[in-house]
């Protein structure tokens, strides 16, 4: 039985919400009691913090509004604005499908991170190009792509949290603060993936698989949200949290009105879509990048240890032990890591041949 979620029928619909107070507790096993309200908190540099994010208001900020132009089936396409991305989702066999951008090489799509049951799904830099051209063998079928603009669309604004959000220290920015369109987790006016949460078991570690040294990873996070929620019918971000090459730490699944990232008030995980068959109580970070050859910067590898570490304890996990995973929803079970990479679960390259090589560094530093 598989654990993946029953994609939805319903169109999109936009349906807005804000994040509010801060709710009721959750005791940490094995440690001294730490509430969500003080795991999620907001301080000028404050390791442990004390006041809940977005408890001292918001400003207004600009975002540059997400256009896409969507296509069916293979052949050529043309959008009427340069194209930061195309994001592909197609059934049948997993390989096979090739994407030539302009007049430019034909590149081999791959599903990269974004693993799917049926056939495959990619998300490739578009370099600014208007036009894209899509083959593929007869055993791919249903192809579907979408261009993506996250840099030059019209301004939105957005309330951003007015004080640094934090995780015991870790600074993040909140969905508000990258630019992330809450009407994109809706279809004719209901939530496309609707919320649920079990107890956090497992931490997953993935690459976005998109180019290094971006120059806007806020620009790729939305871009990434797009093709999670829209190309593939996610109906948000896959994963819990995403760091970038500078370190800094994006806020990733919608998890409620609580202003608690990643958990609910009862401490519980909410479920994501980043580790197909194991995502159900597993938290997903990915780094902004392609780590197959190359390795995170030290920046993103501190963030990530960081921010491993803070989970660990607020849960009471070791993030050096091996533990049986249990999913909550089918009750398959697998031997692993606390901390593991993708490819532990998914025939993949995620998170990359040199960052799957560094988790055991990570899981030392992580649980000193």
């Amino acid at each position: 039985m598989s654990e993946s979620p029953t994609p939805p029928t319903h169109r999109r619909k936009r349906s807005l919400s804000r994040r509010g107070a801060i709710g009721a507790a959750a005791a940490v096993a094995g440690a001294a009691a730490v509430t969500p309200a003080v795991f999620a908190a907001t301080g000028s540099g404050d390791s442990t913090g004390s006041a809940a994010a977005g408890s001292s208001g918001t400003k207004p900020e600009k975002f540059p509004a997400t256009r896409t132009e969507a296509a069916t089936g293979t052949g050529e396409a043309n959008t009427a604005f340069a194209a930061s991305y195309v994001g592909l989702r197609w059934s049948g066999a997993k390989e096979g499908a090739v994407i030539r951008l302009a007049d430019g090489d034909w590149q081999t799509l791959a599903s990269g991170c974004a693993a799917v049951e049926d056939g495959g799904t990619a998300l490739v830099a578009a370099q600014s190009a208007t036009a894209y051209e899509v083959k593929a063998p007869s055993d791919i079928n249903g192809v579907r792509s979408l261009a993506i603009d996250t840099t030059s669309g019209p301004a939105r604004t957005f309330k951003v949290p007015s004080e640094p959000t934090r995780v015991r220290g870790v600074g993040y920015l909140s969905r508000p603060a990258w630019g992330a369109d809450e009407s994109k987790r809706y279809k004719d006016g209901k939530v496309n993936s609707p919320e649920t949460y079990y107890p956090l078991q497992i931490i997953t570690v993935h690459h976005t698989a998109t180019p290094n040294d971006d120059p806007d990873p806020a620009a790729t996070v939305r871009a990434i949200y797009e093709y999670h929620a829209i190309t593939n019918d996610w109906g948000d971000i896959g994963y819990h949290f995403l760091i970038d090459e500078a370190g800094t730490v994006y806020e990733g699944r919608y998890s409620g009105d609580d202003g608690i990232p990643a958990f609910n008030t009862d401490g519980d995980l909410v479920t994501g879509f980043h580790s197909v068959g194991y995502n159900s109580g597993a938290l997903g970070i990915a780094l902004i990048g392609t780590l197959q050859e190359k390795g995170p910067t030290d920046a993103a590898k501190a963030s990530l240890i960081r921010l491993i570490k803070v989970i660990s304890r607020f849960k009471g996990l070791d993030p050096q032990a091996q533990v049986t995973y249990v999913n909550p929803v089918n009750g398959v079970q697998k031997d692993t890591h606390t901390v593991g990479g993708h490819r532990d679960y998914f025939a993949t390259e995620c998170p990359g041949q040199v960052m799957y090589d560094l988790l055991t560094e990570v899981r030392a530093a992580a649980a000193r």
